[in-house]
């Protein structure tokens, strides 16, 4: 029993060190600085893959790309739960079936939600 905890608590450890290696690295870069600071006119310039920004650079876009793509992303998940379901639908039988339209059940609210606050609109 001991030794699963102790498994556990090296994978916790590799957890916690290596997202705040990164971190510990920048600050160290940016407070001890190791980095040199020689702005000029080209490392300050805007890049776009090799090719001279036209116009300005900060353009605002439009967030119902954004919304749009988030939409996309949640549904195509909804395949992914649904698809081993479908799959293996003769050995959980009844229970889930019921899961499986609760899931989807859930997710048209979630659809009618954004219907009715016209998040699909292009307006």
């Amino acid at each position: 029993m001991l030794e699963q905890y102790g498994h556990l608590g090296i994978l916790l450890i590799f957890a916690v060190i290596f997202p705040s290696l990164p971190l510990i690295a920048s600050w160290a870069t940016q407070h001890l600085k190791i980095r040199p600071r020689v702005p000029n006119v080209v490392k300050e310039d805007t890049y776009e893959c090799g090719v001279e920004t036209e116009g300005p650079t900060w353009v605002q876009f439009n967030f119902r790309y954004y919304l749009v793509a988030l939409i996309f992303v949640l549904f195509d998940v909804e395949v992914i739960f649904l698809f081993p379901l479908a799959l293996a639908l003769d050995s959980v039988a009844v229970f889930g079936l019921v899961a499986g339209l609760i899931f989807i059940g859930i997710l048209a609210l979630g659809l009618v939600y954004e219907w009715r606050k016209q998040a699909l609109e292009w307006v």
